[in-house]
């Protein structure tokens, strides 16, 4: 299906691997012809009624040999030169679609587990050929804390047809190891792809328009923090963040801090107010009610307390949402600590789910004093 794929999404097949050994590689020749490498850890998915299990369910497993194998380091395998595409694939043949993960999120594959998803998104992939939406990561026996930091993976269903426009989502998405919520907005964005842009694949420059900043700017980003992870994942957030307050005229001097267990930046206003700032990503689905939702808690737990993974409200002052993911726009809103919800199980801490509602300001002076929101852009 994989090798099928290649012809049913305009490109000719240059050399495929043995499909019997992971990865499978294949040399591809995009319609514009480009050629390009693909690393291809595929999975198999299925529809099958289970026990105990809902009906509408779909199951994609991670397994490759027998269970003993299981328990070793299965690490994935990547080009250093940026050249080949590692990809993480459920094929599930039924239904004539791919399911597209995070490579940075199943690095090294845990082998034995099964990964859900309803039928209501397989629908919406076979209606459009591509459907995106987000799924809990949650703990279990063999992991204390969550694959994605924020507890939300972005998960891709794609028809055959799509297969080079999702190796050209995750070469952009891999490139700055985009969090889940800038994967989420990346992939939505990929869903109707310009045509400029459907015949072949981009290099990193493509990312310059998308993200508003120029190609020195995104490689000095990320060289210049030492936390790589959190920098990468976060880091585009607080480039444009670091940009609002430079133009801010409320603002007399900001200092961005990169150091473990601290916030992202301390700010002085003009009037003498000093506030420590947090940036966090809005995800890129909102509630219910059309608030949009952004996640305030600690990347990892702490051993031994319940409440570590938690913020105390007093760790930090302001809390600047990015409205990327859930608006498409560089924008930022801001809400003092001493003002949002706390967590139902450990009051003096905040709850880990926050509702940005108007209640929030376009500025930190305002966010401090409670003043009201309004449409502005980085």
């Amino acid at each position: 299906m994989l090798i099928d794929a290649v012809g049913r999404a305009g490109g000719r097949l240059l050399y495929a691997s043995d499909h019997r050994r992971a990865p499978v590689y294949l040399g591809v020749e995009t319609p514009a012809g480009e050629r390009i490498g693909i690393m291809a850890y595929p999975f198999t998915a299925t529809h099958n009624v289970i026990k105990n299990r809902p009906p509408d369910e779909h199951r994609l497993q991670i397994r490759y040999g027998g269970e003993s194998t299981w328990t070793g380091d299965h690490r994935l395998g990547r080009d250093a030169a940026l050249v080949d595409t590692t990809l993480v694939l459920g094929v599930h043949r039924d239904a004539d679609l791919f399911i597209g993960l995070d490579p940075g999120l199943y690095d090294p594959l845990p082998m034995g587990i099964s990964i859900e998803f309803k039928q209501v998104h397989v629908d919406a992939a076979q209606a459009s050929g591509w459907h995106v939406f987000e799924r809990d990561n949650i703990t279990g026996r063999r992991r204390p804390d969550p694959r994605a930091a924020q507890g939300l993976e972005a998960v891709v269903l794609f028809q055959p047809h799509r297969l080079l426009d999702y190796v050209r989502l995750e070469r952009q998405a891999s490139d700055l190891h985009l969090d889940p919520p800038l994967r989420f907005a990346a992939a939505e964005q990929a869903s109707s792809p310009p045509p400029e842009m459907q015949r072949s694949l981009p290099s990193l420059h493509d990312l310059e328009q998308q993200f508003q900043m120029t190609a020195p700017e995104i490689m000095e980003m990320i060289s210049d923090r030492r936390r790589l992870t959190v920098a990468v994942r976060g880091g585009v957030a607080e480039h444009h963040l670091n940009r609002v307050l430079s133009r801010d005229a409320r603002v007399a001097r900001h200092r961005s801090l990169d150091e473990d267990g601290q916030h992202d930046f301390d700010v002085t206003l003009v009037d003498g107010r000093f506030a420590r700032v947090e940036c966090k990503n809005a995800s890129p689905q909102r509630y219910a009610n059309g608030d949009i939702k952004v996640e305030v808690q600690k990347t990892r737990a702490t051993q031994g307390d319940p409440a570590g993974r938690f913020y105390r409200r007093d760790q930090f002052d302001i809390v600047a949402a990015c409205l990327y993911a859930p608006t498409g726009e560089w924008r930022f809103v801001y809400r003092s600590t001493a003002r949002m919800e706390a967590h139902p199980k450990f009051p003096d801490r905040l709850a880990p789910l926050q509702h940005v509602t108007s209640e929030w300001s376009d500025n930190i002076a305002d966010a401090l004093g409670g003043g009201p929101v309004s449409r502005s852009r980085c």
